[in-house]
């Protein structure tokens, strides 16, 4: 079985925006300056929007700054987005307004705004390309007109200035439209690599290839790497999920993956502006700048014109969809029915992780003696939340948070929050238990997986994966080192996944992303 994200002609699992990155600099050799940078004022971990903006904005401020990340700048979250900087976001709104009081709904869109705001300035600054677009949020259905009339009447609620349309202008049938006018997409590899550059200009380090092991919160925290110890004041963890069980975060919330992919529409007029359905199946809709365009092609009117056809969504809690590349397939069928001869050029997949609140979790971590802070839960924001709370963790640690970081961190748990945060919990143990018992139920040694496939049995009690890819046939533990919860095979991407916390491994056992902070045993 051939997964549409590694089929002949496309990049194997690799965004756009990977592939053409311009190759970010970063710290791994020499020794004098690695020993320097092993004991600093503040240590980031992780290197995506939210860690390398709170870096640079310690560095501006004269602190010593390192930046550790188990894979390489952009790997995970933000290399891997669709880039919309935008306030307008879906249906998301609502979310926070049925969450929250008043007050914090107001405080979630200033924060967003405050973030878009910096990013701008700083692209501005050091002239990392911006395209202005509007954003839409559509119903694809009937049904979905009542979301976007609501979404409408929040977001003018809360000061955005929104206009009300009764389609999309999208080439299907749209049913009513939001717009928010003056918004933004980019290239989110062109922003991190400005701000390396300025973060190691200003004496910051970045030391990639570096996994976090543990973390001592004493006085220095002491920080254990697969490069050794590291040792610091305050240690900030940007990584999407937490990787420090303390709080409990794991526990409080959602990860969900989903899918993109970039396509040649060759005679096709695109979308002028970026696009997210309200209804499902969700479809989010952008353009981008054709690196293979031919120099002097105006945007505007397709491929022949210099831009790619960018089209995502399809999302599913992560381990718990059983044929990930069926969705995957589905988005491709989409894509081709509404824009004939649509080539294919990337296809690649995120993860994202949401609060029960809908707005993130931002600031100290619990049982870190005020030494250890965090960032996570952008409910698929992450360009602007990224941005908004790399503010507020700077502002915690230099003593300057933005105002309207304050109600968002005092909020109430509202019971529909609570609602929210029990059904997510009860999903948890109901995976917990489907996934052993399916594991008991089959034996292994059986047939040998086919190409692209993986299954769980026992090899005597234990949980035993084993997955065919590239001809190879490979058996690790099937139970997730973080909470062992029993894992599932990602057929689109060739994993294993974790349905209960989101953890991710490669087919071979290496951890990929999550909760998890060490790979699968080989079997």
């Amino acid at each position: 079985m051939t997964s549409l994200l590694t089929s002949p002609g496309t990049s194997s699992r690799t965004s756009l925006w990977t592939a053409r990155s311009p190759g970010i600099e970063t710290d791994r050799h020499g020794l004098g300056l690695e020993a320097a940078a092993r004991d600093v004022d503040e240590i980031v971990v992780g290197a995506g929007i939210t860690g390398l903006i709170t870096a640079l904005l310690l560095a501006r401020a004269g602190r010593r700054v390192t930046v550790l990340e188990a894979r390489g700048v952009g790997a995970v979250a933000t290399g891997n987005s669709t880039a919309k900087l935008s306030v307008l976001q879906g249906a998301h709104l609502q979310q926070v307004a049925s969450r929250n009081t008043r007050g914090v709904t107001q405080a979630y869109v200033d924060a967003n705004e405050a973030g878009q705001r910096w990013v701008l300035d700083f692209a501005a600054e050091h002239r990392v390309p911006v395209e202005r677009r509007a954003a839409l949020s559509y119903a694809a259905s009937p049904d979905g007109i009542a979301t976007v009339e609501k979404e409408y009447e929040l977001a003018q609620s809360a000061g955005l200035p929104v206009t009300l349309l009764s389609d999309a202008g999208l080439p299907f049938a749209t049913h009513r439209a939001v717009r928010l006018a003056n918004q933004a997409q980019f290239d989110p590899m062109l922003l991190l690599s400005a701000l390396a550059a300025e973060l190691r200009a200003m004496g910051g380090v970045i030391h990639d290839a570096t996994t976090v092991l543990g973390v001592r919160a004493g006085r220095p925290v002491r920080v254990r790497t697969t490069r050794g110890e590291y040792s610091c004041e305050r240690l900030v963890l940007a990584t999407g999920s937490p990787i420090l069980d303390r709080g409990l975060y794991f526990a409080k919330l959602d990860a969900e993956r989903s899918y993109a992919a970039s396509y040649r529409v060759p005679g096709a007029a695109l979308p002028p502006d970026m696009y997210l359905s309200v209804d499902g199946p969700t479809r989010s809709i952008r353009t981008a700048p054709d690196a293979a365009a031919a120099p002097g092609a105006e945007a505007g009117s397709g491929s022949e014109a210099g831009e790619l056809l960018l089209v995502g969504g399809n999302g599913h809690g992560v381990g718990r969809h059983p044929s990930p590349a069926s969705l995957v397939a589905d988005l491709e069928q989409w894509t081709t029915t509404h824009w004939a001869g649509a080539q294919r050029t990337h296809a690649w997949s995120a993860q994202d992780y949401a609060t029960p609140h809908g707005v993130p979790f931002v600031g100290w971590l619990p049982r870190g003696r005020g030494r250890i802070f965090l960032a996570t839960g952008y409910s698929k924001w992450g360009m602007t939340n990224a941005a908004q709370c790399a503010l507020t963790l700077a502002g915690d640690l230099l003593g300057e948070l933005p105002g309207w970081a304050v109600p968002m961190r005092h909020r109430m748990t509202l019971p529909a929050a609570i609602g929210t945060g029990i059904g997510m919990n009860a999903a948890v143990g109901k995976h917990y238990a489907v996934g052993w018992a399916r594991a008991m139920t089959r034996r292994l040694p059986g047939d040998v997986p086919v190409e692209g496939s993986g299954v769980v049995g026992r090899v005597g009690l234990s949980p035993v994966g084993e997955s065919t890819v590239a001809g190879a046939t490979c058996r690790v533990s099937g139970v997730c080192p973080h909470l062992g919860a029993v894992l599932a095979w990602n057929d689109a991407e060739a994993s294993w996944d974790c349905p209960a916390h989101g953890s991710r491994f490669s087919a071979t056992g290496r951890r990929l992303e999550g909760p998890a902070k060490v790979g699968l045993a080989r079997r």
